[in-house]
């Protein structure tokens, strides 16, 4: 597992190899939930679901496409994360954070 940032503000990524491709799960800040799922095959656009509410396939679309242009493989990117009443400054942070994940994929 890997993760970014501190505190409430703090993001994670979970890795699940299988023999046909990956899958990562995201959560983090004060409420990790499913807000969002995001499938890549190489050479193919990507598809997201977003679940009513909820903005979390902005962050996970990112993380499936690195991974499955790393990795040459089907990506299932799934996951989200809330901090409550999160002002504009604070999902900027979060948003960085997620982002940041990328890195280490």
């Amino acid at each position: 597992m890997i993760t970014s940032g501190e505190g409430k503000y703090k993001v994670w990524l979970k890795e699940i190899k299988l023999d046909d491709g990956i899958i990562f799960i995201l959560g983090g800040g004060e409420k990790s939930h499913i807000g969002g799922i995001v499938l890549c095959e190489p050479g193919k656009t990507s598809k997201t679901i977003r679940l009513e509410g909820h903005y979390d396939d902005i962050v996970l679309k990112p993380i499936a496409e690195a991974a499955c242009k790393k990795h040459k493989t089907k990506v299932v990117a799934v996951g989200g994360v809330h901090v409550d009443n999160a002002s504009k400054d604070e999902i900027d942070l979060l948003i960085k954070n997620c982002k940041d994940l990328i890195k280490h994929l």
